[in-house]
């Protein structure tokens, strides 16, 4: 296997946004990488390389790391991949089972699959680019940017935490009197919905925390009407394509599904799909384990967003209940009383199940990525504590090391 390595990237330039003109909320959907403009500046690796890990340091971690692999993923059959890497080198790396079963097409190391809810991390992230080049403010209400939202008190930043009090859109459109499930569902569509039935807050915003999809459904929505591109373009622009992420994309549905990475059950039955393939924001962004060591390395460099912003990203928003777990802008949190603090997303979308955990105080980044559904991907939350003093609460055979 070839030496995979990673450098920070320099910065995040501003970018050169065209606003859209339109008068209502509603994007075409017509525009394509073919025939977009590109107006978004590249950004360069930084010439400086990371210090080199000892051989000794990559050989224990590598061996702990392996009886954890067998322990969990090989007996039980896991298809996909797991990356462990620390200070952007990979320390392991595996991959096993089928992108797709009846064709026998293996998982490789290029193979990309739908991360589910880990794709929240990166929208929120291009929220927080744009943010950072100055096209909108953390505390700006929605409908200053989508005119007919219908929320007047949610803001940006109340999206990313989960705390803006919108109700969940499968309950709407799992109600066939609203909606013909023939029929796919955008995200156009969750907001027309919404007004047409003037679905109303679960709760006062801001009063706390109720991890929502709808919340990142409306955040691709900003994004779009922002850039004026849809949101498989805009994500391209403004973080595949800049991070070097070549096996990363959001997909489309009719066009591309048939041939990226399947979803299955047990003994890879197909797992059914159904009306709510089309949303994107919450779910549908397809990666590979390496590709998101790639993003890791950028939102963990001083320099990607600007230290304020980088601030607003990694602090706990909703303390209403006691207890250890909290959430950021687009990324979970554990933190304890001595200050110590794992930053993790997890997923899971039919088949598919994901955990991204990112110890920043470590520099160590846990890939897991599943296309068969298991349980044992959020195993590799657990591998935090090899890295540094988490106190996580372990049964005693949690771990073979």
């Amino acid at each position: 296997m070839n030496r995979f390595t990673t450098v920070l990237y320099s910065s995040v330039f501003l970018l050169f946004i065209c606003f859209t003109s339109c008068k209502d909320d509603k994007l075409s959907t017509s525009k394509d990488t073919e025939t977009v403009k590109d107006t978004f500046p590249h950004i360069h690796p930084n010439a400086e390389m990371q210090k080199k890990l000892s051989e000794n340091y990559i050989k224990e971690n590598r061996h702990k790391i392996d009886l954890f692999y067998k322990k969990y993923w090989d007996k039980n059959d896991v298809s996909g991949g797991l990356l462990v890497a620390k200070d952007g080198q990979i320390i392991f790396e595996r991959y096993a089972g089928y992108s797709n079963f009846k064709t026998k097409k293996e998982i490789d190391v290029n193979t990309p699959i739908h991360l589910a809810s880990v794709s929240k991390r990166i929208t929120a992230a291009a929220i927080m680019v744009l943010v950072n080049g100055g096209k909108i403010e953390l505390d700006q209400k929605v409908n200053t940017i989508l005119k007919s939202f219908p929320y007047p008190e949610i803001t940006v930043r109340t999206l990313l935490n989960h705390r803006s009090g919108l109700t969940n859109y499968a309950y709407f459109f799992d109600d066939r009197k609203i909606w013909d499930q023939k029929n796919q569902v955008t995200n156009q569509d969750i907001l027309d919905v919404f007004i047409k039935y003037k679905a109303p807050l679960d709760f006062k915003t801001d009063k706390h925390f109720a991890y929502c999809n709808t919340n990142y459904a409306m955040l691709a929505l900003v994004i779009e009407k922002i850039t004026g591109l849809n949101y498989r373009v805009a994500m391209k622009k403004i973080i595949f394509e800049p991070l070097k992420m070549d096996h990363t994309f959001v997909i489309d549905y009719e066009k591309e599904y048939k041939n990226e990475s399947q979803s299955y059950k047990g003994n890879y039955r197909f797992h059914e799909l159904n009306h709510l393939e089309t949303v994107y924001g919450d779910k549908n962004i397809y990666s590979t384990p390496r590709d998101l060591l790639k993003f890791q390395q950028a939102v963990a460099a001083d320099n990607y967003l600007t230290p304020k912003l980088i601030k607003e990203v990694f602090k706990g928003y909703s303390y209403e209940r006691k207890g250890t777990r909290n959430y950021g802008l687009g990324i979970r949190m554990m933190e304890w009383n001595d200050g110590k603090q794992l930053f993790y997303h997890n997923g899971w979308w039919h088949g598919n199940t994901t955990s991204y955990v990112d110890l920043r105080d470590e520099n160590v980044i846990i890939i897991a990525l599943s296309n068969k559904y298991t349980t044992m991907t959020y195993k590799s939350f657990y591998l935090a504590t090899l890295f540094g003093d988490y106190p996580l609460k372990l049964k005693k055979d949690d771990l073979p090391f």
